[in-house]
Order: structure tokens, then C-alpha cells, then sequence
């Protein structure tokens, strides 16, 4: 083991050995090398990697900014209709009747006996309304329409004006219900109900379906469903 150390040109005196300083040497040039293709890698990746996407990262930024526009537009736009608005639209409008239009006063002071109420029925950019008109005494309604907004004014699509009648809108359908009376039944007490979901389709309203409940005589008893064939 001595032998190592006496031969010649490896010392054991003060300085670095010519092997140790060739190893260093070596050590040195990869440690450039690398840090310097670190370099040029970190330049090619912008650091983050995020501009090797190019259009693709900007073409998800604008998807990404047009999804609440587009979520937006398939939104109908609300707009409240007042009830002396809804009158005077009624009182204009050919196709309502003269009978109905002789109840559209003033049941007491200016409360006219109109009920309204708003959703999308058509598909339409703005909120449809449904108007359902009712007697003063009773409250018993003699006129139902649906108005649809085109072209910056309000369309009849829709109306049933056999009393007693009332529309609403369910889901999305609009749903009208038709009270059916027997011989001798009063006002208050009819013998039954026709329900009838419409469903727009081809710019109309179409009967999906109906069912009728019939109400019991006894006092606090069920009505019983029977279901209608279109």
C-alpha cells in the first residue's frame, strides 16, 4: 500500500496532485454544461411551460369568456308586465272577447281582476305572460291567454274562454285547468276538474295531455284522478 504514495509524481507535500486537479477539471465543465442547458431549457419554456400551448391557451381564454354570454342568452329576459298594462293589452287585442273585455274594470278602486304571471313557455328571448282573467264577486275566471313578445310588442298564441278556467305555468308547460259543474252545483262547489298541460311545438301550443278529477260529495274526502286519452 506504501507504493502508492512513492511513486513518482504523486507527493505527499503541499499542492494539489495532477490527477486531483485533472478530476476537478472534469467536475467543473459538467457543472457548466448543465446549468447552462438548464438555461437554455428555462428560455424555451418561458419557466412555466404555459407558452408551449400557444392558440390552444388562448382559444380556451376565449371559451371560457364566452360561456357566460353564452349561458346568458338562452336566459329569457324578464320584463314585468303592470296589470293596467295587461288591461289595455286586453281591451286591443281582437281576439278577446267582447264578454270578457265587459269584466276588465276596476273591481275596487284601480285593482283590476287580473292575475298575471311570467316564465318561458315559447322559447322566446323574453318572458311570456300568462293573464287570467276573474270575476270580481267570485273569483271565478272567465279568460285565459298567453302573450308572446315579438318584434317589440306583445302576441296572442294562446287563450280558453269557457268559464271557469285558469292557466299557470308548470316546468315550463302551461297547464290550464277547467272546472266542470253538474246540474245544481254552485259556484263554490263543482263537481270536477279537466287539467290539460299545452306544450309549444311548431310555434303553437299542442294538448300533451289531460286528466280529470272528479270531486267527491263528502265533505273532506279525496278527489279521485281519471285520466283522458288525447
Amino acid at each position: 500500500m506504501r507504493g502508492l504514495t512513492d511513486r513518482p509524481g504523486v507527493g505527499t507535500g503541499p499542492g494539489p496532485s495532477p490527477a486531483r486537479g485533472t478530476l476537478q477539471a472534469v467536475i467543473t465543465a459538467v457543472t457548466v454544461l448543465t446549468a447552462l442547458s438548464l438555461l437554455l431549457s428555462a428560455c424555451a419554456t418561458g419557466g412555466t411551460g404555459a407558452r408551449d400551448e400557444g392558440p390552444a391557451h388562448d382559444d380556451a381564454m376565449a371559451s371560457t369568456a364566452a360561456s357566460p354570454a353564452a349561458q346568458a342568452s338562452a336566459v329569457p329576459e324578464s320584463r314585468t308586465l303592470t296589470r293596467a298594462a295587461a288591461v289595455k293589452l286586453l281591451m286591443s287585442d281582437p281576439h278577446v272577447s267582447a264578454a270578457v273585455k265587459r269584466n276588465l274594470k276596476p273591481c275596487v278602486a284601480d285593482e283590476y281582476p287580473v292575475d298575471l304571471s311570467y316564465g318561458d313557455l315559447t322559447g322566446g328571448t323574453v318572458e311570456d305572460v300568462v293573464v287570467n282573467v276573474v270575476t270580481c264577486s267570485d273569483v271565478v275566471g272567465i279568460g285565459s291567454y298567453v302573450y308572446r313578445e315579438e318584434g317589440g310588442s306583445y302576441q296572442n298564441v294562446f287563450k280558453a274562454e269557457e268559464p271557469p278556467v285558469y292557466a299557470e305555468i308548470d316546468r315550463g308547460d302551461l297547464v290550464v285547468t277547467k272546472q266542470v259543474y253538474e246540474k245544481g252545483d254552485p259556484v263554490s262547489s263543482p263537481s270536477g276538474e279537466n287539467v290539460i298541460t299545452y306544450r309549444w311545438s311548431a310555434g303553437r301550443f299542442t294538448e300533451e295531455y289531460r286528466t280529470r278529477n272528479d270531486y267527491s260529495t263528502v265533505v273532506g274526502a279525496e278527489p279521485t284522478v281519471a285520466p283522458e286519452s288525447n
